[in-house]
């Protein structure tokens, strides 16, 4: 079955922040889907190349924790070691943990455009539920 027509992620402006609506088949596709809009937030992820892997281990109380940890993981890695990502696999994930492959590289202001920082993800409004078969994700970033 292709499902080519469902829309990975879409930015949401919200007064003072800025969030992600994130779709997708499964849970692990929605997550990691959020985590692609949240890196495009930060850059344009089509000049970020896949030299270099991160593989993460993140655990939750919930699914929504589970998400907020997992991102707040992300930036994280961006914010101490510089490494953007443009790719994520989710090999295992439950309601409570994930372990994820991240593909991407050292971000570079030369190469990369700048564009928003952001802060932390946010319990704010955060919403993970699944109806008609396909998963959506919402949480908002502080910038």
């Amino acid at each position: 079955m292709c499902y080519n027509f469902i829309m990975q992620f879409e930015v949401l402006d919200i007064s003072g922040d800025v969030g992600i609506k994130a779709y997708g088949i499964s849970m692990a596709e929605a997550y990691a889907n959020a985590s692609i809009g949240m890196y495009s937030l930060i850059t344009d992820i089509s000049g970020v190349d896949e030299s270099k892997n991160v593989t993460l281990e993140v655990t939750g109380d919930s699914p929504e924790g589970l998400l907020v940890a997992y991102l707040n993981e992300l930036i994280f890695q961006f914010d101490a070691y510089g490494f953007i990502g443009k790719r994520v696999e989710v090999p295992d994930i439950s309601d409570r943990s994930m372990r994820v492959i991240v593909r991407g590289e050292d971000f570079d202001r030369e190469k990369h455009e700048q564009r928003l920082l952001i802060k932390a993800a946010t319990y704010h409004n955060i919403k993970v539920r699944q109806a008609d078969g396909a998963w959506e994700v919402e949480v908002v970033f502080d910038i």
